[in-house]
């Protein structure tokens, strides 16, 4: 028989128990502790990922529609650019013997030769600077018109005695020239019934033009709106294929007058001495309405043209340096004390306007 355990061994055990028991509770404790902050950091980090890899993506897709918006952007404004550029057929003016030390570079006999003319315009003519004109089959004509808008010159006196309007009609019914059908309007090579009525709106627009820029006091004034105007292609050729009509009125007007033997200036005598234009249809047909398509301006163009416009036209021909072919009028001799102005060539094919 077992002997009965004393109380005081009973309350050892008891002691010995009771620490072992606190220690279970407090490791339960510090197990819960570690496991809700292991739970919790986790979840937070899982959530700063989430904000951070968000917080990228964001940054990315910003990042590319910057990169995005500034292609476009540049895109447009280079486009504009280029489009204003390319409809700018009279450019700024630039430096004159700057334009030649860029453009005529070398040892070449011609460079040679240009880089003189050009000094000789410098200091003989006293022209400072030039304006480059868009090279097509128009730059004669452009060169010109560019000219009488911006200095303002006057409707020529015979144009403020009839309504030029009115003139397309007056050749077909007046005059009987039923040819005129086959006008070509340059590179849109436009014949048909139709042909009355374009060229009524291109005279007319000639005609609006001209009144407003003669009547422009201010010169400024007057170069802000040449450069808009002569930066529109479609109201450009309208106005080249009003004045090429203008020619062709006045060349078929001389050739009535020469037909009932009237005293007629002797440019048009050597204009229909030519097996080509020696009479107003064949001279519309094999000349002009090739201007502005495949040819511009000839020699004999230039002097109709400058006796149609009453203006004198003064030609630096700088591939003609040191002969007397370098400098020359159309017309030669003026009937009247009319305006003058200057355009350079190098070739007699493209023209560019100088500033005095």
């Amino acid at each position: 028989m077992a002997a009965p355990r004393s109380p005081s061994r009973a309350r050892e055990r008891a002691r010995i128990r009771a620490p072992a028991a606190g220690s279970d509770q407090v490791h339960s404790w510090t197990l819960v502790t570690s496991q809700v902050l292991d739970t919790a950091w986790r979840m937070a980090k899982g959530s700063v990922m989430l904000a951070v890899s968000l917080l990228g993506a964001t940054v990315c897709y910003f990042r590319r529609l910057h990169l995005y918006l500034e292609h476009w952007l540049k895109w447009w404004i280079g486009y504009l650019q280029r489009k204003f550029k390319r409809n700018l057929s009279v450019e700024a003016e630039v430096d004159l013997l700057s334009y030649c030390a860029r453009e005529w570079k070398g040892e070449t006999p011609r460079a040679k030769l240009m880089r003189k003319a050009y000094e000789e315009l410098f200091w003989r003519h006293h022209i400072k600077c030039v304006r480059q004109v868009k090279r097509d089959n128009y730059d004669a004509l452009r060169s010109v018109l560019f000219q009488i808008f911006s200095q303002g010159l006057s409707f020529p006196s015979w144009m403020k005695e009839k309504d030029i309007v009115k003139l397309p009609e007056k050749l077909l019914f007046s005059q009987g020239c039923n040819w005129i059908q086959q006008y070509s309007f340059g590179p849109e090579k436009y014949t048909g019934s139709n042909v009355f009525g374009k060229l009524r709106k291109c005279v007319e627009l000639l005609k609006m033009q001209w009144t407003e820029f003669s009547g422009i006091k201010d010169h400024h004034r007057r170069g802000s709106m040449c450069n808009i105007l002569f930066s529109d292609v479609i109201l450009e050729h309208k106005l080249y294929e009003a004045l090429k009509f203008i020619m062709l009125y006045q060349v078929t007007e001389v050739y009535e007058q020469m037909k009932t033997n009237k005293i007629i200036p002797s440019l048009f005598r050597l204009l229909f001495s030519r097996e080509t234009s020696s009479d107003p249809l064949s001279f519309m047909m094999n000349h002009l309405n090739s201007v502005g398509d495949t040819c511009g301006l000839e020699q004999i163009d230039m002097f109709i043209l400058g006796y149609s416009l009453e203006v004198k036209i003064k030609v630096f021909r700088l591939f003609k340096f040191n002969s007397r072919d370098f400098a020359v009028c159309y017309p030669e001799e003026p009937l009247r004390e009319w305006p003058e102005i200057s355009l350079l060539t190098e070739n007699d094919r493209h023209y560019h306007i100088p500033v005095f």
